[in-house]
């Protein structure tokens, strides 16, 4: 039997109090639903920046009626601090995944990207350390990783930040350690690697490659690889995200407190295999694609090559990846070709 299984049956059987910022994007629904399930009550947050109400709307549909009452929407902005102090009354753990991401946006954008990323996390950390949560999980990031070039990574060897978005993160995981340092106030920081599943927002100029291209391909339209496709990434299925995020929140390893975490499968896969892989799954679930990909110009920001180390993860919090990036796949294609046509 798994940790994640028995973290999952005792909490059916003990249910707490989960807020989660960020409620209606994409990783934050993921979570909204997966605890919903286990009949937990959860406080959202969202000002519906990066995130959508349809998002939460599918999540209502995918629950039961006595499940969705144990929901309560809070509509506001972590860059509030009176926001973020009504939300975290009475709140068992925070899984705090309201950001502005994307290497693009915080390139074109870094004040607003500071502000949220920097300015918001401050806010959440002190209204979550006034209520007295007993643990604080973030959403950190493998950009945090910056030039440092050696694979795999691991969590305490880092490089210099290569756009705004990693810096705003890298000191995500400073304020926190000093939280705790100067006020005891405990937290596990996420570094999520290329996270992909449903519900992830297929368009605009930050849209992550999987969908992107997914929705690309089912419309038959043209796509893009940036560089020569040999850029490789960790790509990681929605459910293991979920998986850490509940297993950080309520381990009771003391060990395993006030740390970085990679969040990954610890594998690789280059732009050109993904391709191929994408093309394959629509095939097998009755979508012809046919088009040559459309090579150009490297993004800024953007490194060559990551992969996770996720030993540290394994060892201390008991973490198992349920899907690699193949099944990950296939188990989000018939969303993908559902609700990604239009």
């Amino acid at each position: 039997m798994s940790k994640y299984y028995e973290v999952c049956k005792q909490l059916k059987d003990n249910p707490k109090v989960w807020l989660v910022t960020g409620v209606a994007g994409f990783v934050g629904s993921n979570l909204l639903e997966k605890l919903l399930l286990l009949d937990q009550k959860v406080i959202g947050l969202d000002n519906f920046s990066t995130g959508f109400q349809a998002n939460l709307d599918e999540v209502k549909e995918q629950v039961s009626s006595d499940q969705w009452d144990n929901f309560t929407f809070y509509k506001g902005d972590i860059c509030n601090l009176t926001d973020c102090e009504k939300a975290c009354i009475e709140v068992d753990y925070v899984l705090h995944q309201a950001a502005l991401g994307s290497v693009p946006r915080s390139i074109e954008n870094p004040i607003a990207t500071n502000a949220a990323n920097i300015d918001g996390f401050l806010n959440m950390l002190v209204a979550a350390k006034e209520a007295g949560v007993q643990n604080f999980v973030y959403a950190a990031s493998s950009s945090t990783y910056g030039d440092h070039v050696a694979l795999p990574k691991k969590e305490d060897v880092i490089g210099n930040p290569l756009s705004p978005y990693a810096v705003t993160k890298y000191v995500n995981e400073l304020y926190a350690n000093v939280f705790q340092r100067v006020y005891g106030f405990n937290s596990i920081g996420l570094r999520y690697f290329n996270i992909f599943g449903k519900r992830q927002a297929p368009t605009g100029a930050y849209a992550a490659v999987i969908p992107k291209w997914t929705s690309s391909m089912i419309k038959n339209e043209g796509l893009f690889i940036n560089g020569d496709g040999l850029t490789s990434r960790d790509f990681n299925f929605i459910d293991n995200a979920v998986q850490a995020n509940i297993l950080a929140a309520t381990t009771n390893n003391i060990d395993a407190i006030n740390q970085i975490y990679n969040v990954a499968v610890g594998g690789r896969t280059d732009l050109n295999t993904l391709f191929e892989m994408l093309k394959k799954t629509l095939k097998e679930n009755g979508v012809n694609y046919s088009k040559d990909p459309i090579y150009r110009d490297f993004r800024a920001g953007d490194v060559k090559h990551s992969q996770a180390d996720i030993s540290k993860i394994k060892t201390l919090l008991g973490y198992e990846p349920e899907f690699n990036i193949a099944s990950g796949v296939e188990k989000a294609m018939p969303w993908y070709i559902e609700n990604l046509k239009g």
